[in-house]
């Protein structure tokens, strides 16, 4: 079954051909996730401009791996994919290297790092989907940049290559550096959230916004958006014990969450409550409600134009000031900066 078949060749200079770089084992939903986002971007433009054409006139999508021919899948559906070496004088405009599963035992392919070595410098765009993000790293191209990959393989991705600064956090990472941008996400559905910005970056932000309309996905999701919920953090880390109580929390962040009035929750005294918390949990019960009520403020800023203090008092900060110093302490830029950076309409 060819699942991953490329598009017929466009004609028009202004195409853009990307190129899925694929080793066996691939996580389908790392390559045909961005794969659907480009085409349904394709078919925006063809509505802008009216073409009834089967010729491309935005993208031209094409999947390759060093052998070529049927790919197998980590879920069993082999694709049939190009050789590489078939694309050597190809103008490509951008590389996705998708990831493959089980991390943990992979094995790189030197010829899959070699034709990225060799074709990395013709090329505008780099860029990896999840685990992807190694042979990135192995081609030398992630040297002293910003990088991410889906966090359970974060800590790996580190030893094995130390000169790149990796950030476990952002469900993707632009860094531009000597005028070369290069891209990495975190796992399986982020690689969707790569290709919109891929495609806002190219066509503009109401084409991408249309795109993902038509892919139906909820909202654009900006790349400093955690890979994390604090909530589900929060109980995955506690083992259970403080799940009831987190859920009260997320739901009630503008009420008193002192520890006395969450160790009443927990029906425990302050003492013992503060002390089992730390152990279950591993941080104290205001590290927690600080990161459920900065999570809930920057979804606020990203999702809506509510006004700075009714999201202030919404989550907890009361006023404007106690918002910005938090937001400033974890990201580094006020609301306001937030809000202009990641902010993105609603779709649906």
């Amino acid at each position: 079954m060819n699942a991953l078949a490329p598009t017929p060749m466009a004609r028009t200079a202004s195409v853009r051909q990307i190129v899925f770089a694929v080793a066996p084992h691939l996580v389908l939903l790392d390559a045909c996730g961005p794969m659907e986002a480009f085409w349904r971007a394709e078919l925006e433009m063809r509505s802008m401009i009216g073409s009834q054409s089967e010729e491309n006139v935005a993208y031209r999508t094409r999947v390759a791996s060093v052998e070529g021919g049927v790919l197998a899948t980590h879920v069993g559906l082999p694709v049939v994919v190009e050789r590489l070496d078939a694309l050597e004088n190809e103008p490509i405009d951008t590389v996705i290297v998708a990831g493959t599963f089980d991390a943990d035992r992979m094995v790189l392919d030197p010829a899959l790092i070699n034709w990225l070595k060799r074709a990395a410098p013709r090329i505008r765009r780099v860029c990896s989907v999840c685990v992807g993000a190694f042979y990135l790293g192995a081609a030398g191209l992630l040297k002293g940049r910003r990088a991410t990959t889906h966090w359970r393989s974060a800590d790996e991705f580190a030893r094995c290559f130390p000169a790149v600064e990796v950030d476990p956090d952002p469900i993707f990472i632009r860094d531009v550096r000597d005028g070369r941008a290069v891209w990495t996400s975190a796992g399986v559905t982020a690689g969707i959230d790569l290709a919109l910005a891929l495609i806002e970056e190219d066509l503009g932000h109401a084409v991408a916004m249309q795109a993902a309309r038509r892919l139906v996905v909820f909202m654009k999701r900006p790349g400093g958006q955690s890979q994390f919920s604090a909530t589900l953090d929060a109980q995955h880390v506690a083992g259970g014990e403080f799940d009831a109580l987190h859920a009260w929390m997320a739901g009630h962040l503008n009420d008193d969450l002192s520890v006395e009035r969450l160790a009443e929750r927990a029906r425990m005294s302050p003492r013992t409550f503060a002390r089992r918390y730390v152990e279950a949990v591993g941080r104290t019960p205001a590290k927690t409600v600080e990161a459920l009520r900065l999570e809930a403020a920057s979804r606020a800023l990203s999702q809506s134009r509510r006004p700075m203090k009714r999201i202030a008092l919404d989550c907890g900060f009361g006023t404007e000031q106690n918002l910005r110093r938090a937001f400033v302490r974890r990201f580094g830029v006020p609301p306001l900066n937030y809000r202009e950076r990641f902010a993105s309409l609603r779709v649906g």
